[in-house]
């Protein structure tokens, strides 16, 4: 597969751990009044939210021509799920240290 068969989907997952997951969560925790979760809390609510969209990951057809792209958004998201609650995501990171202080 080449690499501008596959640049949509990079950038849906450099931007979707964030954009949805960690907004999300911070949504959550500011509507229950917790202004310092654990790191660990937050990067579970995290990928809470973003399974969510589980869904879409799997919105294309079963057929042949799309087997690659299916296989790289599988690696892309079992990745950033790892990437997630490893603490290795800068984003989440950020927008945990952001919350924590102005929350």
């Amino acid at each position: 597969m080449r690499n501008d068969e596959r640049y949509e989907i990079q950038r849906a997952f450099d931007l979707l751990p964030h954009v949805i997951g960690a907004s999300w969560a911070s949504v959550e925790f500011r509507m229950k009044g917790i202004k310092k979760p654990t790191r660990e809390e937050f990067r579970e609510k995290t990928l809470q939210y973003l399974k969510m969209v589980e869904p879409v990951f799997e919105s294309y057809p079963q057929d042949e021509e799309f087997d690659a792209i299916r296989k790289y958004i599988d690696f892309r998201k079992n990745e950033e799920y790892e990437k997630i609650i490893s603490g290795l995501n800068k984003e989440i990171e950020k927008r945990y240290d952001r919350y924590v202080d102005y929350g």
